[in-house]
């Protein structure tokens, strides 16, 4: 379900191989969901959570710098569109994970797959010739 593909890329490397990362976990998170086990994945969930929060963070901190270094004009706009994002990882509660694994991970998967169809497919495609134009690749 989250296979790179070219027509994801921003043609700047380092951003490419960290949108690629998050390609990855949402894969990780796939894979448990989709296992047919009945086994308890509590804590692999919380794992892939809390490395999905982690990786975003540190991703949203490396693109906001090179936007503010580069000035580039729409800074404000990604900037809100991140915090959503996190603030909607964050928000997902132990409890919730516990008690409703399948439901909360399913949804989890969709929010995924929305936010690369949306944010990355439109949001940052609209740096990628703005950075190229500025000598970033």
């Amino acid at each position: 379900m989250f296979k790179w593909k070219d027509e994801f890329s921003v043609n700047v490397e380092k951003i490419d191989e960290q949108h690629k990362e998050l390609f990855n976990l949402g894969s990780k998170l796939y894979t448990i969901v989709s296992a047919k086990d009945n086994v308890d994945r509590y804590d692999e969930i919380m794992e892939i959570l809390s490395e999905l929060r982690r990786y975003a963070i540190y991703h949203f901190g490396y693109e906001e710098e090179l936007m503010k270094q580069y000035g580039y004009e729409n800074y404000q706009k990604q900037k809100i569109e991140h915090a959503k994002f996190i603030e909607k990882i964050t928000s997902i509660s132990q409890e919730e994970v516990d008690e409703k694994q399948k439901k909360v991970s399913t949804e989890l998967i969709a929010f995924i797959a929305n936010w690369i169809e949306n944010h990355i497919l439109k949001s940052d495609m609209e740096y990628k010739e703005y950075f190229n134009s500025k000598g970033l690749y």
